[in-house]
């Protein structure tokens, strides 16, 4: 039990839960820290991050605040009081109507002192609203499920999809001249029916591909390539052709590469944005669209995987007025999450943000961003230069492709501003060295450069169905554990249920997050290579991509065999 004087330090549901051993007097005050600082709810911080059971939380607050506790397992979102909260109000404050009695709304809440929700809530909808008690977890499925309820538009009956609405981003192009193939209805509900599996699924990029005598379309799910449906061969050039006219490309060329964007309105309240590249090949046109859905950039730090410190370090790094944050990684790394995160945590009144991008992929409301058009000249040393002429705190750049941006970039970071952007590169030392190929001298390197981070993303192994794993401890000893590891932990392997793909569900980011320390920033000064900047940053206590994967291992979040697909060789 803690003391009077330490619970006295909380307020409100921390000092409860203190109170009735559920949660230690430190872990709370961090708690209450890092969900302010994150601007996440805090029954939600405790949740997510496996710090208090949501069963145990519910009840404390329920018998502290004197609020019944509601089962929303026997939850039913057909009586729910439609058009009363808007989403965004729901799913701002993690509160749902369950019902509406004269005046009266009652609302469910995993959080009985977040009184502004209800004031919130109150005023918008002219009702007075009295709290129900729910647990953090359940009270998550539910507002999923009801919001889902309302999303008919994503049912997969073809009578929907003539009801899609689907537009170009880019609208300055005519449309004369299409053809009749890019209008054949067939074809259209079929695109439509694959955009929308594609929604469903989540994946992340669809691959149309023709070949010689087939064609074939496959999704990207959780990082790995699966064929979902083999449409005739003659079909290509039609579905090609569809494809064009809604990224408002010229379906007439098709010698050369093109790009374009789609905008997908699956319902009132949600749209899902489409980057396209057409690629002429062989036996016709291979087409890929990326799908860029914006809720991913409002995961919040905890969702992304970083071990503690190297949350702390990254946090710090985003504290700091001015410096570089560089993140590395190959494509599809997950580079723009993380990125977008960070700018979604400084994204505040207070601060003037630009952003350059080839192309912006998540819209972010309160950041000035960019698209580069090489075709009009504006490139990213351009856009960067206009960025310093219009005051502003930070800044973040697509990737540094060359000497001229790397040397704006590095001036911006060491004259009062916070720059953000990434590299390909394998590994945090590479990054360093590959600045300095560029030509970017050692000094500057070592004088603007506060954090650098490289990622990976592995598959989640699912937590229905996965197994132990007997692995002999040569074989650990080998993989990179040590002797002291080995026994104190429990390595888990896929199988494969309903609830997953091949025994992973969804995917988590594996980090090697550099700070540049003193030390660090003599070997770069002193044309250190990247191994001796590896070595001194393992010195440091800054573990690299494959410890930080065994690490996934031991907390039974991955396997074995999916950290040794994506870190191997790094």
């Amino acid at each position: 039990m803690a003391s009077t004087g330490e619970s006295a330090a909380l307020s409100g549901l921390a000092r409860s839960l203190v109170a009735d051993n559920v949660l230690e007097h430190e872990i709370a005050v961090e708690a209450v820290q890092s969900a302010m600082k994150n601007r996440t709810p805090f029954v939600t911080h405790l949740v997510q991050n496996d710090l208090a059971k949501a069963r145990d939380v519910a009840i404390s607050a329920a018998k502290e605040f004197g609020i019944p506790l509601f089962d929303l397992d026997a939850f039913d979102s057909e009586s729910v009081p439609k058009d009363i909260v808007s989403e965004n109000l729901i799913r701002k404050h993690h509160a749902l109507p369950l019902a509406k009695r004269g005046t009266r709304l009652f609302l469910a809440v995993s959080d009985p002192t977040n009184l502004q929700a209800l004031d919130e809530i109150k005023f918008n909808t002219g009702l007075n609203t009295e709290a129900v008690l729910g647990e953090e977890d359940k009270l998550a499925t539910a507002i999923d499920k009801f919001l889902d309820s309302q999303d008919t538009s994503l049912n997969m009956d073809e009578t929907d999809f003539d009801d899609l609405d689907i537009e170009a981003v880019d609208e300055n192009k005519e449309d004369d001249d299409v053809g009749a193939a890019a209008d054949d209805a067939p074809i259209v509900k079929f695109i439509n029916k694959i955009l929308l599996d594609a929604i469903k699924m989540g994946a992340s990029d669809i691959h149309f591909e023709p070949y010689e005598k087939t064609y074939r379309i496959r999704f990207r799910a959780d990082g790995i390539l699966r064929e979902v449906t083999r449409p005739p061969q003659n079909l290509a050039p039609r579905l090609a052709a569809r494809l064009k006219v809604m990224s408002q490309m010229d379906i007439s060329e098709r010698r050369i590469p093109q790009d374009g964007r789609i905008k997908l309105k699956i319902s009132k309240n949600r749209a899902i944005d489409f980057r396209v590249n057409t690629l002429p090949t062989l036996f016709g046109e291979k087409v890929v669209l990326r799908i860029l859905d914006p809720d991913s950039a409002k995961l919040g730090i905890d969702a992304l995987g970083y071990e503690d410190d190297q949350k702390q370090l990254f946090l710090h790094a985003l504290d700091l007025p001015q410096g570089m944050i560089l993140v590395t990684g190959p494509t599809g790394s997950g580079k723009t999450v993380s990125l977008y995160t960070g700018l979604n945590i400084l994204n505040t009144a207070e601060r003037n943000i630009s952003t350059a991008e080839d192309p912006v992929e998540i819209n972010l409301e309160g950041i000035n961003q960019v698209n580069v058009n090489k075709k009009v000249g504006l490139d990213f040393g351009l856009a960067l230069r206009s960025f310093l002429r219009q005051d502003p705190d930070i800044v973040m750049v697509g990737e540094i492709r060359d000497l001229e941006t790397a040397e704006i970039a590095i001036k911006a970071a060491q004259t009062g501003h916070l720059v953000l952007s990434t590299l390909h590169t394998n590994s945090a030392p590479e990054t360093l060295t590959r600045l300095r190929n560029m030509g970017v001298p050692s000094f500057n390197i070592a004088t603007s450069v506060s954090l650098i981070i490289a990622q990976r993303l592995a598959r989640r192994l699912c937590k229905s169905c996965k197994k132990v794993l007997d692995v002999p401890k040569e074989s650990l000893l080998e993989t990179g554990y040590t002797e002291d590891e080995i026994g104190t932990f429990t390595v888990y392997a896929p199988v494969g249920c309903d609830k997953c793909v091949e025994g992973y569900k969804g995917r988590v980011g594996i980090y090697e997050v550099v700070k540049i320390t003193d030390a660090i920033a003599r070997i770069i000064m002193e044309n250190g290579n990247s191994i001796e900047i590896g070595d001194a940053a393992k010195k440091e206590g800054f573990p690299d991509l494959r410890a930080s994967g065994l690490k996934k291992v031991k907390d039974g979040v991955t396997s074995l065999e999916e950290v040794n697909r994506v870190t191997t060789g790094h």
